[in-house]
């Protein structure tokens, strides 16, 4: 909350998932080996990806001068990937918002760079009716509001996020075909997740941006370094449930993070909060060691 206090709320929220695609993680892939068979690569390299990440954002000031501090943890599938909050020095004003995030798909004769990674990263599900089986789909609804509405502007939103620019394909908007089930479906702006085109092109990942205007951000980031490691539970024959033991459950992805030239921070920011030494009058801390304990004994302080 010391951020909050002396620089207000973030201004955009990153979450960067590690892409399993990655050039640098296939070309050193044994024959007949995919991602999943290789954590020690797949870690390898999203390190090096997100360092190259914040270096963008931080040293090259791809936003302007910046305050950050970033999160890492792990999907059950074993990818990591980075939530990163980011304060700017330079506030992004209401009509730049449109030229920093986009929710739309690029136009493919304009940059077909920016449209291959966005159809192949940026897309959310398709769910709802179009989909009833995918993972975000709760109670009968998608747990992450997709489809969004269209609208022809950016406006701001009542949970601290804006409304992005959606247009439809009638006010110039652009639409594409996915494969689902064996079927042809099109998909419009509805189902675009938020992001960077300069970052999108950059490193080629799902790396979702949001302009983010809600003090909940810094709860949603700094939860993972206290919330404890994933648990799960083994049955062992005929054990009654009730005296299963919980136990800790890891991906290899997740262990390699330890290991030496794999090692991967959890969390990270700049500047550092210094934690001030506060204390009551003559309630500061008092250290004795082996040279004044004799003499502290012998002639102890007076007190009154």
């Amino acid at each position: 909350m010391s951020y909050v206090r002396h620089y207000g709320t973030a201004d955009l929220f990153i979450t960067f998932t590690c892409n399993p695609q990655w050039i640098e993680i296939k070309q050193e892939l044994f024959p007949g080996q995919s991602p999943i068979d290789r954590h020690d690569i797949t870690a390898r390299v999203f390190r090096q990806k997100l360092k190259s990440l914040m270096d963008f954002i931080v040293k090259h000031n791809v936003f302007g001068e910046t305050r950050w501090m970033y999160s890492v943890e792990w999907q059950k599938r074993g990818l990591p990937h980075a939530h990163i909050l980011i304060w700017l020095v330079e506030k992004i004003r209401p009509n730049e918002v449109d030229a920093v995030i986009s929710a739309e798909i690029p136009n493919v004769q304009v940059d077909p760079g920016l449209h291959e990674v966005v159809i192949k990263n940026m897309i959310h599900g398709p769910c709802g009716t179009l989909n009833q089986n995918s993972p975000c789909m709760m109670d009968g609804k998608c747990s992450k509001r997709y489809p969004r509405t269209l609208i022809s502007e950016t406006i701001t939103g009542n949970d601290g996020y804006p409304l992005y620019r959606r247009r439809s394909t009638a006010d110039n908007g652009k639409s594409t075909i996915v494969k689902l089930n064996q079927q042809d479906i099109e998909i419009d702006n509805r189902w675009i997740v938020p992001y960077s085109p300069i970052l999108s092109k950059t490193f080629k990942a799902h790396i979702n941006v949001e302009s983010c205007h809600s003090v909940k951000s810094i709860k949603y980031i700094c939860k993972y370094v206290t919330k404890g490691s994933d648990m799960a539970v083994i049955g062992i024959g005929r054990i009654p449930m009730m005296k299963l033991p919980n136990t800790k459950w890891a991906a290899m992805s997740v262990v390699m993070k330890q290991f030496g030239e794999y090692f991967l921070f959890l969390f990270m920011r700049h500047p550092s909060v210094v934690h001030l030494a506060v204390h009551l009058e003559n309630g500061q801390r008092v250290y004795f060691t082996a040279q004044n304990a004799v003499q502290r004994a012998a002639q102890p302080p007076s007190t009154h």
